[in-house]
């Protein structure tokens, strides 16, 4: 507990900490409430929620090239505050097309929202790298998880509960409340500039499509570089695969089998064990975290995680279905913390934007084509019990891959570090 206070006593994160709290709120409560309006108002057309998530997970794929050399290259703390203001006005924009009630139009801005958004979360781990101490990432792993948690708890309540009491235009009212906080933050915060500009000062001028090239293809040299790195990162095309299916799941198992007369008040109480479950998983995951290895975490996390997820598929009601949830909550922040832990320690600081600029789409991408098969063929071709048995099984896939490469490569790494530390203090 000491560790997590003693980290908020440094301002700049502080404030980060609390920017990226909000604006990933905004984005979240928005969603969760606009799944919701969607299912209520095509409830006989299950797509249109599909369509939703896809809005989120699909803008990826026209950035990805950008997203890191931006973070690399410019000043990363405006690249956030941008972000921010841009997602407030889009959100404004949103509630018109709303208004309106022309889909297309509704969709296209939640699409630009979302890619807009793609830029904020570069720009923000990158900067927290320059402003903790290699000692400190784990705690601020720890610490994202346990607000991922908060979310998961009281996310679908705060989204529903708003969506119930003033509709889905004060859903987004809220979204757009909460970037414009989260930018107000980030305009506080005074970050030395070899943190905001590693690489030094450019402009938008200077970033050609050669450059940009140039940079992305060094991201993926650097990561091929580091048999670690890339196996770490390897694993993120099938976390992507979890994330598309956990984005509709739990929804359409609630609506489609185990509540269909009140799957929105299920919604919140899945909401609310998962969300303790993750809550309790995350404080014991950071204890842990100084007395394990983080590649051991990180595979339990993915068998437990993978098994009981697989497992939620045999649930015949919803009592048994959230028992086993609470199983999942446990296991996942092995994972989140264990990765979130890690990254910052083998990554150089000036090439975070270029590492992260590949796992984003490496997820997006397999996210999004989940979402079009999801889409495409549930519930005709695909049922629900099916979707589980995928998503659990792809974790189980990842950790049995990690379980192979990453405690073989850690022990490498280690030992030519320790070389390379020896060589240094022969005398020359």
């Amino acid at each position: 507990m000491k560790d997590f206070l003693k980290i908020f006593q440094n301002r700049n994160f502080t404030k980060l900490f609390f920017a990226g709290f909000t604006s990933t709120m905004g984005s979240i409560i928005g969603v969760t409430a606009f799944m919701f309006y969607l299912l209520d108002k095509f409830g006989e057309q299950p797509i249109y929620a599909t369509m939703a998530e896809l809005m989120y997970s699909l803008p990826t794929l026209a950035v990805f090239f950008i997203v890191g050399v931006l973070a690399d290259r410019m000043d990363r703390q405006k690249i956030a505050l941008y972000c921010d203001w841009l997602c407030a006005a889009l959100s404004l924009a949103l509630m018109g097309a709303i208004w309106l009630d022309w889909m297309p139009l509704v969709f296209a801005i939640l699409f630009l929202r979302s890619a807009v958004g793609k830029f904020f979360f570069p720009a923000d781990q990158a900067m927290v790298q320059g402003i903790l101490s290699k000692d400190e990432y784990a705690i601020s792993a720890g610490l994202n998880q346990m607000v991922g948690s908060m979310f998961m708890l009281f996310g679908n309540m705060i989204a529903i509960f708003i969506y119930w009491s003033v509709g889905i235009q004060g859903a987004i009212a809220f979204d757009l409340v909460t970037y414009i906080i989260s930018a107000l933050l980030i305009t506080s915060m005074k970050i030395k500039e070899d943190v905001r500009l590693p690489n030094g000062n450019h402009k938008f001028k200077d970033i050609k499509v050669g450059m940009v090239w140039k940079d992305f293809a060094g991201g993926f040299a650097y990561i091929k570089s580091s048999k670690l790195l890339l196996s770490l990162i390897l694993g993120f095309f099938m976390f992507g695969v979890v994330n598309g299916g956990l984005s509709v799941m739990p929804a359409f198992i609630m609506k489609y089998k185990l509540a269909p007369d009140n799957y929105e008040q299920m919604m919140i109480w899945m909401g609310i064990v998962f969300g303790i479950s993750v809550l309790v998983g995350s404080v014991l995951c950071s204890m842990a975290a100084k007395k394990i290895k983080l590649s051991t975490a990180i595979i339990w996390g993915l068998f437990g995680g993978g098994l009981s997820l697989a497992a939620c598929a045999l649930a015949e009601n919803v009592w048994v279905f959230l028992g086993i949830t609470a199983i999942t909550g446990l296991s996942i922040p092995l994972v989140n913390i264990g990765i979130g832990g890690w990254l910052p320690k083998i990554v150089d600081p000036k090439m975070m934007g270029r590492v992260q600029g590949w796992i984003t789409p490496l997820m997006m991408l397999s996210q999004t084509v989940t979402l079009m098969l999801i889409g495409l063929f549930f519930p005709k071709i695909l049922t629900v019990e099916s979707l589980f048995y995928v998503v659990g099984g792809s974790l189980v896939i990842v950790g049995l891959f990690y379980m192979m490469t990453l405690p073989k490569y850690e022990k490498e790494e280690i030992d030519a570090e320790k070389k390379v530390a020896a060589a240094e203090k022969i005398p020359v």
